[in-house]
């Protein structure tokens, strides 16, 4: 599912493209917002069938050998033990996952250089030679096996990346959070299951809402909002603070004022955490100090009211 970390950094980003593009469409902005978080979950089920394409991709080159002219023992005795994965059967027979490919049009078929690398990358993993001459054959196995494809190979690789850019730029630093779904997906994967237990878009029904609330609070108080938060910068050289600090910044506000189940800590540690990746090097000890001071002030006015358990 999508955490409230990616929606935050959804709604941040929206905010971010609105503001440059000085629009004057909210509605737009946030159709965007919300069509960027839909990708996310596309994401998670183009990544899930990713293993599938590779392990039919060997499948074809042990086929093909087979039919050479003049093929040698290896080549008419294949191991065939990757080929016959029990997960990667599990997830290629699964209506789940085919069905929404098949509905959202999700497909590596103009892709298979980068199958091919894929298959090629991860031949020559030692975990997969562990694998492939292991006298083992069991669910347990093929999970490991799967699992360790979607933690080594994918998240570095170049090729991946430029071919998801084509696919959606949309899909712009989601690769790690897609990745993540689909290892939470096989770790619930078990052998008497029928079907894979794909994760829903969201944990609750108020996620997408938080997303849409939490970006439209931003944009209308961004003005109002910054104005507290200069109160604070008048010592620092405006031309220095980098604009995505200043909507980091303003979008925590809108959080800390607008969500009263939210703890302040949670708000704070979140937008301190996502600085360290979409702002510079220093951003993050400059928000922390300038969210603190900020808090204080909101807390004072007012502005901050937190009801419910367990909230700081």
């Amino acid at each position: 599912m999508i955490s409230r970390r990616l929606l935050r950094i959804k709604a941040l980003k929206a905010l971010y493209a609105h503001l440059k593009s000085e629009s004057e469409s909210l509605m737009a902005s946030e159709k965007t917002l919300i069509a960027s978080i839909d990708k996310t979950y596309d994401l998670y089920f183009q990544m899930l069938s990713l293993i599938v394409e590779v392990a039919r991709y060997a499948d074809e080159r042990q086929q093909a050998a087979m039919q050479k002219k003049l093929p040698t023992y290896e080549d008419l005795n294949p191991n065939r033990k990757f080929v016959e994965n029990a997960v990667v059967h599990l997830i290629a027979e699964s209506d789940s996952v085919n069905d929404y490919l098949a509905t959202h049009k999700l497909s590596w078929a103009r892709y298979p250089e980068l199958i091919k690398a894929l298959y090629l990358q991860l031949e020559q993993s030692e975990y997969y030679k562990k694998y492939m001459t292991s006298q083992e054959r069991s669910f347990r196995e093929d999970l490991a096996l799967v699992t360790d494809f979607y933690t080594n190979e994918l998240e570095s690789s170049e090729m991946l990346e430029e071919v998801l850019d084509e696919q959606s730029i949309l899909w712009n630093d989601d690769l790690g959070f897609a990745l993540i779904m689909v290892t939470r997906t096989l770790s619930n994967m078990r052998q008497s299951h029928r079907d894979v237990k794909v994760l829903p878009k969201f944990k609750s029904e108020e996620d997408l809402e938080f997303a849409k609330e939490l970006f439209e609070k931003a944009a209308v108080n961004y003005d109002s909002n910054l104005e507290v938060i200069e109160q604070f910068t008048r010592n620092w050289d405006i031309e220095r603070i980098a604009f995505m600090d200043n909507v980091i910044m303003v979008t925590a506000m809108a959080e800390l004022t607008s969500f009263p189940s939210i703890p302040v800590k949670v708000t704070l540690d979140e937008y301190i955490e996502i600085a360290k990746y979409y702002s510079t090097a220093s951003s993050s000890t400059f928000i922390n100090g300038v969210l603190d001071k900020v808090v204080n002030t909101l807390t004072e006015e007012g502005r901050i009211n937190k009801s419910g358990r367990g909230l700081i």
